[in-house]
């Protein structure tokens, strides 16, 4: 982690630690790593719903102004959108303002690359060192850049899925969609995309809204309770739900059941790797319904270390077919290499036109796993000698089948596995464990973090 950008872009508070003076010095920084190689770089700036998109629009577009950069400013966009335009019009980089699923008083700056991935955690660094440095290059008077408006970025983004999905085979069926927008960028994205698909929609929060009324942007299912007794009651086809930015999509059955991220990645995976195999690619913390299926496919799955980012980038090295965490952010590379959920619902459909079945079924043909997850406290200090003092004594554990370190430690076992994950921001581990059998989960989870607790104890 560096000092500002997370896994996910900048994030904090409006007006306490996201505020314009960090907006503008991250614009002056981004732009001055720019104008290093290109002349007169082209950047796309969108933003969500939040209430601070203009205030922090503005001030990270002053900082790259001054530094000669010029800024096409698409609008309101949901996170994908954005990203698939300054792909395919080739702009040299783009920013969203977005906090993603966080609560309505966050805000943040998230960096895209010119081929539509978000930025490597080396981009990151050195706008972090250009920043903390002060090492602005400011262009002349005569050289500052220029803003320009454009409002195609929906329609292309749109008109993208629909070339990257069986348009016939979705729009014969006439499913019956519940939507629920969660009053996020979405909104003004997903309702029209699926009216071209044929579908019949019911919208819940389809208005964007950066008080996010209708309830908080994580699609979990204590926020999901309207649209999980919707589903049933309309008699809908399934249920979609969308985060804040709209690059996760999570989806209810037809009989208003939750389907956490774990399953319909591995429907994607199952069905991206069905004809040819092929590589799919997803972080340790995915269950392994993930490789089960693909494995099934005769596929070949890569382990990455936690973050979207990553997944995309290895997804792009290695030719992969899928990719995608299990949190609903699914990457299809026919599209492009980010997490979609605008895309994740065309291609579920698409999958349920298909294959003939309902989403439920579709799900019950998935693996099933249990899993358990906990934290324990952890000084920043000892987080290496946990991991590296974990690993050498696991691996003389005859339960332990093998030690992956991609991301933490990470045991595979007889029964299932244990990851013992320390937090980039936070003095904690994660402990995550999985097996087939709940209680047996919870058991392991415990020994395990019993475990490290004694290792900290003695280092």
């Amino acid at each position: 982690m560096g000092k500002l950008f997370g896994t996910n872009g900048i994030r904090g508070v409006v007006n306490e630690d996201m505020n314009i003076d960090l907006a503008q010095g991250i614009g002056k920084a981004w732009g001055t790593l720019l104008k290093r190689t290109i002349e007169k770089p082209k950047v796309a700036i969108g933003t969500d719903a939040r209430l601070s998109n203009h205030m922090l629009k503005n001030a990270i577009s002053a900082g790259l102004l001054a530094t000669g950069c010029d800024i096409v400013d698409v609008g309101l966009v949901p996170t994908p959108t954005l990203q698939y335009t300054v792909k395919m019009k080739r702009f040299d980089s783009g920013v969203i303002i977005t906090a993603s699923h966080n609560p309505p008083q966050f805000n943040g700056i998230k960096g895209v690359a010119s081929d539509g991935t978000e930025f490597t955690k080396s981009v990151e660094d050195e706008i972090e060192k250009i920043y903390f440095e002060k090492s602005f290059k400011l262009a002349d008077w005569n050289d500052v850049g220029k803003v320009t408006f454009w409002d195609g970025a929906i329609d292309l983004y749109i008109n993208g899925i629909l070339n990257a999905v069986d348009v016939d085979a979705i729009r014969e069926k006439q499913f019956h969609v519940v939507l629920d927008c969660g009053n996020g960028a979405g909104s003004i994205v997903a309702p029209i995309l699926l009216k071209k698909l044929n579908c019949k929609l019911t919208e819940l929060y389809c208005e964007p809204d950066g008080t996010f009324p209708g309830h908080n942007s994580e699609p979990l299912p204590e926020n999901l309770t309207e649209l999980i007794k919707k589903v049933p009651e309309v008699k809908a086809d399934l249920g979609a739900a969308q985060d804040g930015d709209a690059d996760r999509a999570i989806f209810v059955d037809e009989n208003g059941t939750y389907i956490w991220g774990d399953k319909s990645l591995a429907l994607g995976a199952k069905y991206a790797t069905k004809d040819k195999g092929g590589i799919a690619v997803t972080p340790v913390t995915t269950s392994s319904c993930f490789d089960d299926v693909v494995k099934q496919n005769n596929g070949e799955i890569i382990h990455t270390a936690v973050g979207s980012p990553i997944v995309a980038r290895v997804m792009m090295d290695k030719n992969a077919v899928f990719g995608g965490e299990e949190n609903g952010g699914l990457i299809f590379p026919e599209m492009q290499y980010c997490r979609d959920s605008a895309m994740a619902i065309a291609k579920i459909l698409e999958i349920m036109a298909k294959e003939n079945k309902t989403l439920s079924q579709l799900i019950d043909e998935i693996p099933k796993y249990e899993v358990y997850k906990t934290k324990m406290p952890c000084p920043h200090d000892k987080k290496e000698i946990v991991m590296k003092t974990l690993a050498e004594q696991t691996k003389k554990d005859n339960n332990v089948l093998k030690v992956d370190e991609t991301d933490g430690v990470k045991l595979y076992l007889n029964e299932g596995w244990v990851l013992m994950r320390p937090s980039g921001t936070e003095p904690i581990f994660r402990v995550y464990c999985e097996s087939k059998d709940k209680k047996l989960a919870e058991d392991i989870a415990l020994k395990y973090k019993k475990i490290a607790e004694e290792i900290i104890k003695k280092s």
